[in-house]
């Protein structure tokens, strides 16, 4: 009697985490409903050719839809703009800008990080398998790309957050290289 009825408890402690599944089509519709802002960053690159990590701070700025301000600080200042389909990178005094049209491989790339921030599951889902796991307060979505010529570029992407916020992106390359990028959103 006492298994029965222990079994029974168990059940019925875990009925609220059964009935409350976080759905991926719950989480892109919130993301998208997130009016954009601006972020502190670490992120943190292991390189297999160096000893140690290369670690960047500084913020990032999105402005939905398809506006992202990447600001580092430090180690050296450096800006990195995506607009639409153009990227603009400016760095000790030099300025260089590529529109990604011609290459639809970091296009769809680029996409991801747009796609996920501004919600668009369309977008993703053309490029990517997904995989989300976990609640509303803490989940974790990975992205597997489909295309080859993606894939010769990343291995997997993995973003963690809570509710309508993203807090971390993992990019594992290909060539074993890994960047982990931390955000924390910005008080206004």
């Amino acid at each position: 009697m006492n298994r029965r009825l222990f079994a029974l408890l168990l059940l019925l402690a875990s009925w609220p985490t059964l009935a409350s599944s976080f759905t991926l089509e719950q989480l892109m519709r919130e993301l998208a409903a997130h009016p954009g802002g601006s972020v502190r960053f670490v992120e943190t690159r292991h390189v297999a050719v160096l000893d140690a990590p290369i670690v960047t701070t500084g913020e990032m700025t999105y402005t939905p839809p398809d506006r992202l301000e990447k600001r580092t600080l430090t180690p050296r200042p450096e800006r990195l703009l995506l607009e639409r389909d153009t990227i603009t990178l400016e760095r000790d005094q030099r300025r260089m800008s590529l529109r990604l049209g011609n290459r639809p491989e970091v296009l769809a790339f680029v996409d991801s990080i747009r796609g996920m921030l501004g919600g668009h599951h369309q977008a993703l889902e053309r490029n990517y398998l997904m995989q989300l796991q976990g609640t509303r307060q803490r989940w974790v979505l990975t992205l597997y790309p489909k295309d080859h010529e993606i894939a010769a570029l990343v291995q997997r992407i993995t973003v963690t957050g809570q509710a309508d916020q993203v807090r971390s992106i993992e990019y594992l390359q290909a060539d074993g290289d890994r960047s982990v990028l931390e955000v924390e959103p910005v008080k206004p």
